[in-house]
């Protein structure tokens, strides 16, 4: 990566060092500081010391972290700050944005750090008073985030992922965890009962625990109205969105732009109604029959998803991506028959693994498989639980969102689960 200031040059890539630039160094490329130097390199900078020599003071960077919800939180929280007519950045898992416009195309879920700055920059550049950052827990780890200083921390949740990484869930607990060690303001979800903070400057959401922004009522039809209470103020919203997760994510934004602009908590409100949620999550494709497709990938991921439809008979479609933590697998297999009528197992993104083995491990969760089909073809898979849908059913197919490619070996093919789906549907064909 390359970033050019007025001032000086900067790149974290000893190739592209030289007498004109600093190299900034960190655990992941310090290695390279004899190459950089052998190409007249002379300015070397530890990555912690970056911040010393680009300013970021003329914005307000919020970060949020959480193993479910970042993207539909951080998209909730940029749809309302530009709803009330603030110049706001959005950086994540489905690009980059300024002021409701694509800069980039799909990233890291956290970029590298000089990408990060560069980024920033770009969005001082263009007047935005906000940047709002998903924060992964590889970013914590790796020191990608090192330097920015958070006007707001915000905290999903932490359930099981990642494992292939963090090898344990409580390597895993502990780095999310440390995001939230400083003074720096935070925002918790008070029902997370693993989440560990330090309370100064702390605030809190939640469903069942006391709570700076507690949700006192909720209900679902064709959407949710949901009830808050502030202290000793209360304030509704009203979304298309489903699902008690959704509650959560919606809940995190107003109360986030609430703390950053102090404005009426009622007004923040009134725009939730205007965010139509993101792309591949929760999201309906058709409606008769029902089939909505969701990028749940984890147990807790699914199990929010399926319980928000206890009501319906659930055709349940999923796989579980290769070169990833095996142990998930039978978890959401076991989680598949707790609540649906239907499952049909197929691949997600196998990559280097092969897909029977996968589809062998996710069955080792499902007791009873009399109602479970094997279905390799993700397409047929899709097919089959389409065929099976009446007006009491919903089909839902778990785990690529609105990814646009699946990875087999080291090969990104074409496919999207909507198009699919609107295709044997012939929906907007």
């Amino acid at each position: 990566m390359f970033l050019k200031t007025t001032d000086t040059s900067f790149t974290d890539n000893s190739k592209e060092a030289n007498a004109q630039n600093a190299f900034v160094y960190s655990q992941q490329n310090e290695r390279y500081i004899e190459d950089a130097k052998k190409s007249g390199c002379t300015q070397f900078i530890p990555s912690s010391e970056l911040k010393n020599h680009i300013d970021l003071s003329n914005i307000k960077i919020v970060g949020i972290t959480g193993t479910n919800g970042k993207t539909t939180t951080a998209a909730a929280i940029y749809s309302l700050l530009l709803d009330l007519g603030y110049k706001v950045a959005l950086q994540g898992t489905r690009g980059f944005f300024i002021n409701d416009e694509r800069v980039e195309e799909y990233s890291l879920t956290t970029p590298v750090q000089l990408t990060n700055f560069a980024h920033i920059l770009e969005a001082i550049h263009h007047g935005c008073r906000y940047f709002v950052m998903e924060v992964s827990s590889h970013a914590i780890e790796q020191k990608r985030i090192e330097g920015l200083e958070f006007a707001l921390k915000i905290h999903t949740n932490i359930t099981r992922d990642h494992l292939d990484y963090h090898k344990t869930i409580e390597e895993y607990i502990q780095v999310k965890n440390s995001f939230f060690e400083d003074d720096t303001p935070k925002l918790i979800n008070k029902d997370d009962k693993v989440v560990k903070y330090n309370v100064k400057n702390g605030y809190a959401y939640s469903l069942d625990e006391p709570s700076t922004y507690k949700v006192q009522a909720y209900s679902f039809k064709e959407g949710m109205s949901v009830m808050l209470q502030y202290f000793e103020q209360t304030a509704t919203f009203e979304s298309n969105m489903m699902g008690i997760f959704n509650v959560y994510n919606l809940t995190a934004a107003v109360a986030a732009v609430h703390i950053l602009t102090q404005k009426p908590l009622q007004s923040i409100c009134n725009e939730i109604e205007n965010f139509a949620g993101v792309s591949g999550r929760m999201q309906t494709v058709s409606e008769n029959p029902l089939v909505i497709i969701d990028f749940a990938h984890t147990p807790d991921g699914m199990k929010k998803v399926l319980e928000s439809f206890a009501h319906k008979e659930i055709i349940c479609v999923f796989g579980a991506g290769g070169d990833r933590d095996r142990e998930k697998r039978p978890l959401m297999g076991h989680i598949a028959e707790l609540y649906s009528k239907h499952i049909i197992v197929t691949s997600d993104n196998p990559r280097f693994e092969d897909p029977d083995i996968i589809i062998e491990d996710i069955l080792k969760g499902i007791k009873n498989q009399n109602n479970t089909i094997v279905e390799i073809n993700r397409k047929e898979a899709i097919k089959k639980a389409i065929a099976m849908a009446d007006e009491k059913s919903v089909v839902l197919v778990l785990g690529k969102g609105d990814e646009s490619t699946q990875i087999i070996y080291d090969q990104k093919l074409p496919f999207s689960d909507k198009q699919v789906i609107e295709e044997i549907l012939q929906l907007n064909v």
